[in-house]
């Protein structure tokens, strides 16, 4: 008898249950792998392992001050379920799209909420995974035995954001609270509030707190390029006057949309100071003919290099032009007693500050993992198409998109994990791993993603942990390109020398 279940026969915890899939988190892309799994393989038993006591993955881990989608929910949205709102949506509209979602699924009844999985065990006698889980108050919970896991529990901690170490921050008279860890008892009405960041989440919660507080000053090392917009659809506008029903409105808008993004993308590349005009012209359209862009908002690098920061109907620039929000670009020399000194030597005051400075990246969960007794360093593990890993069977990991929707490679990856689920039945087989293509021996192990193609704070702080890309193969690595993938991973030779059986 293995460690593992003899630890599980000692604990209190009721005997090991066993599924055909395991699917790890019950956000966007737990609830939508789900589906695609239920209609797709609807054969296979699976369960949903949530650590937290809710759905909603990032939807229910942030309440900061307007949390809303930084994607359009045409494509944000999942391809099976017609989305009717505006395209930028609430964080508690998407929870409730999430929620009619699971009803409309009955997937409730799969979901184990509270349960945190503490480690992954891969046995190849068994041909399955061993899933160690804890409950809420820390004690050993439940074990879990499926053939296959499917990730979906993201990209980043939900309990420890990224906070820089900043000089003095003991000697702050006011509070300081990152955005990720906003609560209702953080009081900012009529509060000097500085805001420290300049990315998604900044102009989320800036304009926010804009009307309430005395003041918004947004401190920025460095600047970001902005989409302003109007936050709605002319397109699903007049299909809807005409009658047209909301599963061909989505579809219509959806791809809509995805032209649009794909377009936008390849301008950024081919000619980025003319996209950059554009950007500049929309954003003028709500801060006024007049706006100066210089020093505040003329980021050092092309557009798309980094996420574009989605500010729906300008808001942002609205309360810019009200004179109720203003931007200052310096780097932080220290906190002091009544704020921050810059390393200009200017120093702003403030009753609270609000970090909106990113995330720490978590790989996997931060779960351990090992394949037939051996710990896997997925630092040194090889990735294919940034979903599987060589040497590491019957495992997929969701890793969406950041210059489209996260959830387009959530539909793209349920189409094909349930691909191969089906392939392998038919095979009259239970395991398959990644092979290396012959005569990469000598290929160099690339780090995840390019960083002249892709290269955020959060990404490159810690990108090291990834899993590598090998040498320049297109398959070996995460493209970040949904256009490309959906014409590339639905024609997957399932029977192509990357795949081995057993």
């Amino acid at each position: 008898m293995s460690d593992v279940m003899e630890r599980e026969l000692r604990s209190d915890s009721s005997a090991c249950e066993e599924f055909d899939v395991l699917i790890v988190g019950a956000g966007i892309s737990g609830i939508g792998s789900a589906h695609h799994l239920q209609t797709q393989c609807p054969g296979k038993s699976f369960v949903i392992l949530e650590a937290q006591d809710g759905f909603g993955g990032t939807w229910r881990t942030h309440k900061y001050p307007g949390v809303r989608s930084d994607s359009d929910l045409f494509t944000f949205g999942y391809r099976f379920k017609p989305w009717v709102g505006p395209p930028i949506a609430t964080g508690a509209a998407i929870q409730e799209y999430l929620e009619e979602v699971i009803e409309e699924n009955g997937l409730d009844k799969a979901i184990r909420y509270g349960t945190k999985i503490t480690r992954c065990d891969w046995s190849g006698e068994d041909r399955k995974w061993t899933v160690e889980t804890a409950n809420r108050d820390g004690s050993p919970g439940k074990v879990y035995r499926c053939n296959f896991l499917w990730m979906c529990q993201g990209y980043y901690d939900h309990e420890n954001p990224y906070v820089p170490n900043w000089p003095g921050m003991a000697d702050f008279k006011g509070k300081i609270v990152h955005a990720q860890k906003w609560n209702d008892s953080v009081d900012y009405k009529g509060k000097r509030v500085i805001v420290i960041g300049s990315g998604a989440t900044a102009a989320t919660v800036i304009p926010a707190m804009a009307d309430d507080a005395a003041h918004v000053t947004m401190v920025q090392r460095s600047p970001t390029y902005f989409f302003c917009y109007p936050n709605k659809s002319d397109l699903v506008d007049r299909l809807r006057l005409i009658g047209v029903d909301d599963d061909t409105i989505h579809r219509c808008a959806r791809l809509d949309y995805l032209h649009n993004l794909k377009m936008l993308d390849h301008r950024s590349k081919e000619e980025p100071d003319v996209v950059f005009d554009e950007l500049k012209a929309l954003v003028r359209q709500y801060a006024g003919e007049d706006f100066e862009f210089e020093p505040h908002f003329t980021p050092s690098y092309r557009p798309w290099q980094q996420r574009l920061a989605f500010v729906p109907d300008g808001d942002m620039f609205v309360k810019i032009r009200e004179g109720k929000v203003s931007a200052v670009t310096d780097k932080i020399a220290k906190f002091t007693e009544k704020g921050l000194l810059l390393e200009s030597g200017q120093e702003l005051e403030a009753d609270l500050v609000v970090a909106a400075t990113g995330f720490n990246l978590s790989v996997m969960g931060g779960i351990d993992f090992t394949v037939d007794g051996k710990e896997v360093d997925w630092s040194d593990t090889v990735t294919y198409r940034g979903m599987m890993f060589a040497g590491v069977p019957n495992l997929v990991w969701v890793f969406g998109y950041f210059r489209a929707a996260w959830t387009l490679r959530v539909d793209l990856l349920g189409d094909f994990v349930c691909r191969l689920l089906n392939h392998m039945d038919q095979k009259g087989v239970h395991e398959v791993d990644i092979a290396l293509p012959q005569g990469s021996e000598g290929d160099p192990h690339k780090p995840w993603i390019e960083d002249d193609n892709f290269n955020p704070g959060y990404l490159m702080r810690a990108v090291e942990d990834l899993p590598k890309r090998l040498g320049d193969r297109p398959e070996w690595r995460h493209t970040q390109d949904y256009w490309q993938e959906a014409e590339d991973i639905p024609a997957i030779d399932l029977d192509g020398p990357e795949f081995a059986y057993r």
